[in-house]
């Protein structure tokens, strides 16, 4: 096999869900397995079923979809509010929907009224990292409208933090959230509501000391699919980081100066790194390039270094030249993860599938 692939072991994928689960059911946390950055891959869903996720969580409404087709049934939720167009195939294919504006629970509302369908609102709420939710003074008023909404229902509320601004969970955040939590569960009749406290970076607080309060749910895709931890990218602990491998091949490896030389100006993506001469050097290309991954996001094998990369060539340094077709692995981050899952040009292969024991 000669194209760049994604490398996908599920094995994995289905050890990292297990250790999470198990670790945040001792702390009453459920967790809503997040296939995003799999392009909804059913093959990674099932590996994180298999772990005892319960529940799936997708920002795009085609993955769900994809999801669907494939037979999986679990309760799954629309992570990003759709655009009031999308609201009819929303409710067709998710459970509930994470929201914070009114006129997109209007147009849920008039979809799931269409198909004789009750949807859930997960009302999103602002508490920090600005991403997306409404202010905290504003959410007894917004939950007071959905609970009269016809044809749909409060299901509970969430936060999203550190996407956008870095903001680190803790228990002032998770705290609040629970109060509101409380709050809206008793005036509008919600007795079990959804409390989702965030994604992969609220892992440093949920298996710490923090109070869980009333949070009963977090949103994992990269702590699962990576083992790492967003706000350090460092290891969890227990947790593989062997679930995804980016594989190219070499197609030039020739021994060229260190320095480029003629006059300079920008470059495809900007103006060029400074480069220092330092003589000679094995410079290595792989077919892979930026409209298939983050290069920025690759960790190259030992005794590689990443030079530079353009469309679609990745320039590295090796210790000597490597035969043409000779296969390079990468370790992604969750960037260069996302990315090279989504481009047409970078095929998965699915590598093992056994059942945690």
């Amino acid at each position: 096999m000669i194209s760049p692939r994604v490398e996908v072991d599920l094995t994995a994928v289905e050890h990292n869900a297990h250790t999470l689960v198990q670790v945040l059911a001792k702390r009453n946390i459920g967790v809503t397995g997040v296939t995003k950055a799999t392009l909804g891959s059913p093959e990674v869903a099932h590996a994180m079923m298999r772990g005892g996720v319960q529940r799936l969580g997708d920002s795009r409404i085609e993955n769900l979809e994809a999801l669907r087709d494939a037979g999986i049934r679990v309760p799954m939720t629309l992570l990003r509010a759709p655009a009031p167009e999308w609201a009819d195939r929303a409710v067709a294919c998710s459970q509930s929907s994470m929201v914070s504006d009114l006129g997109i629970v209007a147009a849920l509302s008039v979809a799931a009224g269409k198909r004789a369908l009750t949807h859930g609102i997960v009302l999103m709420v602002e508490l920090g990292d600005l991403r997306e939710g409404i202010m905290v003074a504003d959410v007894l008023d917004a939950a007071r409208t959905i609970s009269r909404t016809r044809h749909v229902v409060l299901a509970g509320i969430g936060t999203n933090l550190a996407c956008r601004s870095g903001v680190i969970p803790g228990d002032d955040q998770m705290q609040e959230l629970s109060a509101l939590a409380t709050t809206i569960g008793s005036k509008f009749g919600v007795p079990t509501p959804v409390v989702s406290g965030g994604n992969s970076a609220n892992l440093s607080w949920a298996m710490g000391n923090g109070r869980v309060g009333a949070i009963n749910d977090l949103r994992l895709g990269e702590s699962i699919l990576l083992g790492r931890d967003p706000l350090t990218r460092e290891p969890i602990p227990g947790l593989r980081q062997d679930a995804f491998a980016v594989v190219a091949p070499v197609i030039e490896s020739l021994v060229k100066p260190s320095a480029p030389w003629g006059l300079r100006g920008q470059a495809a993506f900007g103006a060029p790194d400074a480069a220092r001469n330092r003589g000679t050097i094995v410079q290595t290309i792989v077919a892979l390039g930026r409209q298939d991954v983050d290069p920025e996001g690759l960790t190259p094998p030992t005794g590689v270094s990443v030079l530079a990369s353009s469309s679609d060539h990745l320039v590295l340094e090796t210790p000597g030249r490597l035969a043409v077709g000779t296969e390079l692995r990468f370790v992604p981050d969750y960037s260069a993860l996302l990315r090279a899952m989504t481009s047409p040009f970078v095929p998965e292969r699915l590598l093992t599938q056994a059942t945690h024991g």
